[in-house]
């Protein structure tokens, strides 16, 4: 007998399943749009070099063994794009007689892939959410097809996951900046995160009475209610309801990738099929086999989430609580959390060309656009997430430290020097249609959201001030003044 069965259980497999195909979908096509660019033979920080210099144990991944060139790097997310939508559909879920445990081998080759991928990624795959990604896809190996019956220890740690991804942020919050204590946190967030969205603006001119009654939600959400997700139901359905709209405030209100919709996909473990059925009408399968070799690897695989549970757990514990960290090459269980410090103004690096030969003070200096990230005054924030735009990010970590501390910055200079065709695509607009700039350079702005009667009369969401050079004018054939 299963005496671990959970067929109350099986719609929240099934839904689970798909969201976690849905998101390596996206994942997979932010590597083919982005990863040679940034990342490949001729990139900012090419992963030749690193994989020379790094070796297989630190850094599992396929490279290692089969070798790197774009072409392959190309195969790779292909593959991963076309087993993402595999997953997504359920194409092979439910055909158990015929092709045994195939979702199991789909979500094996998915981890494999992307683990390989972010493995080589460096600074640019350094988010949190693509461990948090690894975990939960590992984890979805072991659930098995929707042809068994779903086993709860496996839902206890999806919610164990969904507990150290909550209670981690929260506790990294009480223990970092202080304005999350004094509630003012939020004072500042939706104009400094890194990368606002088109109703960010709204939420920043909110009454600051309600940001603080947004902390104080914030920190019943994740320091409260993660508790509860281990309670008999229907107590745990009310512990998932409170974090899927939390979750959701968090999308409307700012671009953080995927990491707020994997963690409401985690939040599924929360839902019974009784909850779920009233979103998902859907009729299990039956009567459900579940071969005992599948228990067994549940059981074990169980055992070993527990035993690496160790490191994870203790570091909540801690005083000097560590974030968005792995403890294993593999990303099989990690720490996680956000926003421990909250920045109170923003910098933006603005990057200008200008195709003069030589510099004057009345040079004309064009300015090149990214796709995500603050730039022109009058273009409102735009929507991007689920998808993920890596080089923007990285640029909000620039403006706050000295390019010597960021290597991939320079490279990218002259990368815009060179007129690289794969680099400007990474860019929203390039000033330079013809032949590439003589100079370029980086200014660093500070940036501020306008007030709403600002906005009125100019159009512009944004208010920007100078305050010096990031980069000087830099040129490939040398500079001149």
């Amino acid at each position: 007998m299963d005496w671990l069965a959970a067929p109350d259980y099986w719609l929240t497999r099934f839904v689970f399943e798909r969201a976690i195909g849905a998101i390596y979908l996206i994942a997979f096509l932010v590597t083919v749009n982005q990863f040679r660019p940034l990342l490949g033979e001729h990139g900012l920080l090419p992963a030749p070099d690193f994989i020379r210099a790094v070796p297989f144990r630190p850094s599992p991944t396929l490279f290692h063994l089969i070798g790197y060139s774009d072409r392959k790097l190309l195969v790779v997310a292909w593959i991963g794009v076309v087993l993402a939508i595999v997953a997504m559909l359920g194409v092979l879920d439910g055909v158990g007689y015929t092709v045994p445990f195939a979702s199991i081998v789909i979500f094996a080759l998915l981890w494999v892939l992307y683990l390989s991928v972010v493995n080589i990624g460096q600074t640019f795959y350094s988010f949190g959410w693509e461990s948090l990604l690894l975990e939960a896809g590992f984890l979805t190996i072991f659930l098995g097809p929707a042809t068994t019956t779903p086993q709860f220890s496996l839902i206890v740690l999806m919610r164990w996951l969904l507990f150290r991804v909550e209670f981690g942020a929260g506790l990294i919050k009480m223990r970092g900046d202080k304005c999350w204590r004094d509630l003012t946190c939020l004072y500042y967030h939706h104009e400094t995160q890194p990368m606002p969205n088109p109703l960010s603006w709204y939420f920043h001119h909110l009454p600051k009475r309600l940001h603080r009654m947004e902390v104080l939600g914030n920190h019943f959400a994740q320091l409260v209610v993660p508790w509860f997700l281990f309670f008999p139901q229907p107590i745990a359905t009310l512990a998932g309801i409170v974090i899927v709209v939390t979750q959701s405030w968090l999308v409307v209100s700012g671009n953080f990738a995927w990491l707020n919709f994997i963690t409401i996909a985690l939040a599924i473990s929360a839902f019974d099929n009784a909850a779920l059925s009233r979103l998902f009408p859907l009729a299990g399968y039956g009567p459900l086999d579940t071969p005992g070799w599948y228990l067994a690897l549940a059981l074990a695989f169980t055992a070993l989430i527990v035993f690496l549970s160790y490191r994870p757990a203790r570091n909540l514990l801690s005083r000097r609580q560590i974030m968005n960290a792995s403890f294993d090459p593999f990303h099989i269980v990690g720490t996680y959390g956000a926003f421990g410090s909250v920045t109170k103004e923003r910098y933006e690096i603005v990057i200008e060309g200008t195709a003069e030969p030589v510099l004057t003070p009345q040079t004309v200096w064009r300015e090149y656009e990214f796709k995500g990230k603050p730039g022109d005054v009058r273009r409102r924030p735009p929507q991007v997430a689920p998808y993920h735009l890596r080089l923007d990010w990285l640029m909000w970590f620039a403006a706050m430290s000295s390019p010597m501390y960021h290597e991939w910055f320079v490279p990218f200079l002259a990368k815009l020097l060179d007129g690289d065709r794969p680099t400007l695509r990474l860019l929203r607009v390039n000033p330079f249609d013809g032949d590439p700039p003589r100079f370029v350079r980086a200014l660093l702005y500070l940036y501020r959201f306008t007030t709403p009667k600002e906005h009125r009369e100019t159009g512009a969401w944004w208010h920007r001030e100078l305050v010096g050079d990031y980069v000087p004018p830099v040129s490939l054939r040398g500079t001149r003044s």
